[in-house]
């Protein structure tokens, strides 16, 4: 049996659970799997807030790839370029010279980046949430400005530090805002100097409901529970500018803020533009509902694809329908899209993808969520505990169940950390200011 290989661009979700998933179907010398992605580690997203907000640590919301998928080869690089008519990729290792690399089979899962527009301001100063380091800064620019607060005697300066501004109603934008502004709240009982009446906490949400994944009754059961925490919720409203820190609203509201975070949808990874997978308008790549790739009619032969970055129809609704950019659904696509490799490397057929999405849930702060799921309401604590027990058993490795799951035990009894450590972003000012340039000396 000639050893095939299975190139995987892409370690999100879809790459590193099928990767896993892979690893376990295949017999020794059926198959070499090769992952690469820019990081050593895979993000489990829906952590992100609740890292950004001290209630895990952020190390425990990744998972290292060469601990969790010991069985694959893992180059971290980059992936840029794909010529499937060769069954060729050129591999960017993080140092050193590209490698072109042949395969037999290519899951094409980078993911998706930050869905922005061309806003005067956005690019100076706009925070995006989809990153590990995203959510670490985030928390610590926070937490500065309530440093900042504290210390001024300026209104004006103390106004702008405490005035937070969220653009985008999804699930990413409605849990960072409201586990940020847990986070912050809490701290202040540190803060003499302040009030949570200081605080302003901005939503920005260009529809007329927030959370879309979930029925109506349960978005505007969400913004009533933003509102009673005083949160200034603006729906059918968009961001025009933020030039110079001052943001101007659609409803012709402007004021100044220091903190703008951005969280209005995602894009499929630009990475896709240097391949020649097919893609429809939305630059998705098109996906036949086995995850095999496809032009028109036509499936292209070793190509697979699942996740944010893909077009995969949806089975369980009208034709014409697809899956929902949700970890939910790529989870499920990277196990059934491993399966299908294995099937066809052994010359069988593969499955069609078919799952009906269960529902969603999010975290709304600390004992507060919303869950709809399979057609069950809930809100309160019981959604805060299904929301938690649903991501804890979803985050890969038996090794980083257990650190989450002390990380929220010890927060019943111990009191959140709130220090900000701003010093990680620029980790080498201090010495450069005791280090001067060499022509300063003379």
């Amino acid at each position: 049996m000639n050893s095939q290989r299975i190139l995987v661009v892409g370690a999100g979700h879809v790459g590193l659970y099928a990767a896993l998933r892979l690893s376990k179907k295949l017999k020794s010398g059926e198959a070499e799997v090769v992952v690469v992605d820019p990081q050593p580690h895979m993000t489990y997203q829906p952590f992100l807030p609740e890292a950004s907000a001290g209630n895990i640590s952020p190390r425990h919301a990744v998972v290292a790839l060469r601990r969790a998928l010991r069985k694959c080869r893992i180059i971290v690089g980059s992936v840029t370029q794909v010529e499937h008519s060769r069954k060729t990729a050129t591999v960017q290792p993080v140092a050193g010279p590209a490698e072109e690399m042949t395969y037999d089979h290519i899951i094409v899962a980078p993911g998706s980046v930050s869905r922005t527009l061309p806003i005067p301001g956005l690019h100076e100063h706009g925070i995006g949430f989809k990153t590990i380091g995203e959510a670490i800064f985030l928390r610590n620019h926070v937490l500065e400005q309530l440093d900042i607060a504290a210390a001024t005697s300026d209104p004006a300066v103390r106004q702008a530090a405490l005035t937070f501004v969220f653009v985008g109603g999804g699930y990413a934008g409605i849990e960072a805002l409201a586990e940020t502004e847990d986070m912050a709240r809490d701290a202040l009982r540190y803060y003499p100097e302040l009030a949570p009446e200081d605080m302003r906490w901005v939503l920005v949400e260009a529809t007329q409901r927030v959370l879309p994944e979930v029925d109506r009754d349960m978005g505007a059961y969400t913004v009533q529970q933003l509102l009673k925490r005083n949160m200034d919720i603006r729906l059918d409203t968009r961001l025009e500018s933020c030039a110079d820190q001052i943001v101007r609203l659609s409803d012709g509201d402007s004021f100044r803020t220091n903190t703008i975070v951005w969280t209005a949808g995602v894009k499929p990874s630009p990475m896709l533009d240097s391949t020649d997978m097919p893609r429809d308008q939305r630059g998705r790549v098109t996906c036949a509902p086995t995850l095999q790739v496809v032009d028109g009619d036509r499936v292209l032969d070793g190509a697979w694809s699942a996740g944010d970055c893909s077009a995969v129809p949806d089975l369980t609704k009208e034709p014409g329908a697809f899956c929902s950019p949700s970890a939910q659904h790529a989870v499920r696509q990277a196990q059934r899209m491993a399966d299908n490799i294995v099937a066809v490397i052994r010359g069988q057929e593969p499955v069609e993808y078919k799952h009906k999405h269960a529902g969603s849930v999010a975290s709304l702060g600390l004992y507060k969520g919303v869950a709809q799921v399979y057609g069950i309401k809930m809100t309160g604590f019981p959604a805060w505990f299904m929301h938690r027990t649903y991501h804890m058993s979803r985050i890969p490795s038996f090794n980083r169940k257990v650190r989450v799951i002390v990380d929220w035990t010890l927060a019943f009894f111990l009191k959140r950390e709130v220090v900000a450590l701003g010093q990680l972003h620029e980790p080498r000012e201090e010495f450069l200011e005791a280090t001067p340039p060499l022509s300063a000396r003379r």
